[in-house]
């Protein structure tokens, strides 16, 4: 039987590629953005790969969206097997530096209302299906910059780097994502978070390292484990990073 896939963000970057890898596994992947005319590019691009992918409306922060894309699932599939919570937004004024006393509330606001609300909204809302899958894989996208421990360590790369609305988000949702796996740990659901590392998005900026193909491994990975597979885990690449 066919796994049915959904990912947030996924017309392009990130999203994009988890998408295109998850259908190479033969799975039914629906194509979560909210423009419309870029999610059916990225639709026709997976499409004319012979994959099986469909676009969907879904911007995370609409409520109406979610409720939508909800009931199509439910209607259209009955399940939902895999669901990668991508989506995110930066809207710091830049990585460098600490911006902790002048970002305004208007910008923590509008980042969480995407990369934390949203997100738990969705989870909560899809949560119905997915429990009707025999194995469920929920992957929460986030972000090394949301590590406490990596922010606590000076001899780390990032030290430096404290954009605060999109560094507080992702400390959230790491958070939803322990508490999301400790609720659900009775269940055949795993729980986890990917840090895709320094990717060439509009977020990660032309100067990092990795490509999104390579960004999109990890989360794709965790999307595909067994039964015997972690959940309530931080990592990149098979490695384990600090809350």
């Amino acid at each position: 039987m066919t796994k049915i896939a959904l990912v947030t963000g996924a017309n392009k970057g990130i999203g994009f590629e988890t998408a295109k890898q998850l259908a190479q596994h033969n799975i039914k992947v629906l194509l979560g953005a909210r423009n419309e005319t870029e999610g059916k590019k990225a639709e026709a691009v997976l499409q004319g790969l012979s994959l099986d992918v469909t676009y969907i409306k879904l911007d995370i922060s609409d409520s109406a969206d979610i409720e939508n894309v909800k009931n199509y699932i439910e209607g259209e599939y009955g399940a939902l097997d895999i669901l990668v919570n991508n989506a995110a937004v930066f809207l710091d004024s830049a990585w460098f530096g600490n911006n902790t006393e002048t970002v305004t509330l208007q910008t923590l606001r509008d980042t969480f209302d995407i990369n934390y609300f949203g997100t738990v909204e969705l989870t909560q809302a899809l949560l119905p299906a997915i429990k009707k899958s025999e194995a469920g894989r929920i992957v929460n996208i986030s972000s090394v910059s949301g590590s406490f421990g990596v922010h606590l360590n000076e001899a780390h790369w990032l030290y430096a780097l404290k954009p605060y609305a999109y560094s507080a988000s992702k400390t959230a949702l790491n958070q939803f994502t322990v508490f999301l796996a400790h609720a659900l740990r009775e269940t055949k659901i795993k729980v986890n978070v990917a840090n895709p590392g320094w990717v060439k998005t509009s977020i990660g900026s032309d100067q990092a390292p990795l490509t999104p193909e390579d960004g999109a491994k990890t989360g794709v990975a965790l999307a595909l484990l067994d039964n015997n597979g972690p959940t309530g885990t931080f990592s990149e690449s098979g490695e384990v990073l600090p809350w």
